[in-house]
């Protein structure tokens, strides 16, 4: 398996922020991001049921841990389809865990550690059901996906050098934050990707007050009531972001590939959340932001992002949007 070419097919926006890591942590990371995708594919497949994503996440823990054979998980998603850059992740994943050996001992147990609680999670939320009924239960949703990785890539991060470790104390509170701001804006972005697929991401307790039902929520004619909701997840998500922020100003300046990797995912974030409020175009399809967006984002970060004031000016001034549709395509 070619990572750097599989990465790029799975995902172009986080692998460039991969590639922007220095080549020791770079690998590590790389590997780490792949394995959760066969997690994300053995999560979301459309075809797969949701008792037998649970077994099979269950299985792939059992292979991290070395317990199983990677040959009885491709053997079981051989009848997917391949041409789905994820799906093609799970059905080369025993060529992925050779990557993964080649790796120092203490990055493997780093590694699998996160990968098995997180898969371990997604299982759960499979038994669980696709409803979220408060925002306690819509955190540890999030924390399964998405939070963890924020924890995994802290410990990474202390793998690579011990000025993260000094830092440890200020960073882990944070990067639980740093996790659930991305994945809280990936809910906002793909309400209705997740709708038509069965899921729920939105807490009850969010829209039940103002009158609505999981199905109503999507409905046209009631726009201002689901704006409320959308604006409520963008309260939260805010909160999530600027927290993320914080993680970022955490670390040293003199890191400042490290910080890059961080702050374009968390700054395209924050430049989409800008788009999704008050914007009906969440609820009825999509909000994405452009690739001119992109590219002035990691412009002006690469330029400046080692000043921890400009980057507090910069993230206030990403929540600016100018009076354009706001269906965009990426």
């Amino acid at each position: 398996m070619h990572l750097q070419k599989t990465l790029r097919e799975v995902s172009r926006t986080f692998a460039v922020s991969i590639e922007r890591l220095p080549s020791t942590l770079r690998e590590a990371v790389m590997i780490s991001y792949l394995l959760l995708r066969v997690s994300d594919c053995l999560e979301d497949n459309d075809v797969l049921e949701p008792q037998r994503k649970m077994e099979l996440l269950q299985l792939w823990t059992q292979i991290l841990a070395g317990e199983a054979s990677a040959e009885t998980l491709i053997s079981a998603v051989a009848h997917l389809d391949g041409s789905d850059p994820e799906v093609y992740v799970a059905q080369h994943a025993d060529e992925l865990l050779e990557e993964l050996y080649q790796l120092p001992e203490e990055v493997r147990q780093i590694i699998n550690g996160h990968v098995i609680q997180s898969s371990l999670g997604m299982a759960r939320w499979q038994e669980h059901g696709p409803f979220v009924d408060t925002e306690e239960e819509m955190d540890d949703y999030m924390c399964q996906v998405a939070g963890r990785v924020g924890y995994l890539l802290t410990d990474l991060f202390g793998w690579y050098s011990p000025a993260f470790q000094k830092r440890e104390a200020l960073l882990r509170p944070l990067a639980r934050h740093f996790g659930l701001a991305l994945q809280t804006v990936n809910i906002i972005r793909g309400l209705r990707k997740d709708y038509e697929r069965g899921w729920v991401f939105v807490p009850r307790t969010f829209y039940e007050p103002l009158g609505l039902t999981r199905d109503s929520l999507f409905a046209q004619e009631n726009t201002e009531r689901a704006l409320q909701v959308i604006n409520i997840l963008a309260d939260k998500a805010e909160t999530h972001l600027q927290h993320g922020l914080e993680y970022i100003i955490t670390i040293p300046p003199s890191y400042h590939g490290i910080r890059l990797a961080c702050m374009w995912p968390l700054f395209f974030a924050k430049k989409t959340l800008a788009l999704s409020r008050d914007n009906m175009n969440v609820i009825l399809g999509g909000a994405k932001i452009t690739r001119m967006d992109v590219v002035s984002i990691v412009r002006q970060t690469t330029l400046m992002g080692w000043s921890n004031q400009w980057l507090r000016s910069y993230y206030q001034r990403l929540q600016i949007v100018q009076s354009v549709p706001a269906t965009l395509s990426p």
